[in-house]
């Protein structure tokens, strides 16, 4: 099952708890349900992480984003990065784990950044877009520790991508 919960703070991310069915032979549960999560999802991605990675802040102009954390856990950050918008550089964290099973629906416009704080975690993103996929030159990039942000990470040397690096 699959539950929506409220979110105050940057109300058009939404987030969502999957109720897990347990048994003696472990758990059984769902991450998107078309009737409660209402996205065309065209691509999926596993990002596998140790302890200490950080990656982003990326993001793009047309890209829903389903994201979950299926093994360890991550803190979870999205900023929204539309001009446009009264909550323009606002960000919200988020614990995601193996545990709690939350799913966080990030819009487009909006950029997202996880650090892995287990020994090891697997990042899971269901991706909703039309046309071609933005691949990272089509993405806005900001670096992780961007004064605008003004997020404090719980982490002074995180280990970088060299395209996170370059933002720095």
């Amino acid at each position: 099952m699959l539950v929506g919960l409220q979110n105050k703070k940057l109300k058009e991310v939404k987030v969502y708890k999957s109720i897990p069915f347990k048994d003696y032979r472990g758990q059984l549960w769902t991450s998107w349900e078309l009737r409660k999560i209402n996205k065309k999802f065209v691509h999926d991605k596993f990002s596998f992480s140790k302890k200490n990675v950080l990656r982003g802040f990326h993001g793009d102009k047309k890209t829903w984003k389903l994201i979950s954390c299926v093994y360890g856990k991550i803190l979870f950050v999205v900023v929204n990065y539309n001009k446009k918008s009264k909550s323009f550089l606002k960000c919200q964290s988020f614990i995601l784990s193996d545990k709690n099973k939350k799913n966080i629906l990030v819009p487009p416009y909006y950029l997202n950044a996880h650090l892995c704080l287990s020994e090891s975690c697997i990042f899971h993103y269901k991706l909703s877009y039309n046309g071609k996929y933005n691949d990272a030159k089509n993405q806005f990039s900001v670096s992780w520790r961007d004064p605008k942000i003004k997020f404090k990470w719980p982490i002074k040397k995180p280990i970088l991508s060299i395209r996170d690096k370059k933002n720095a």
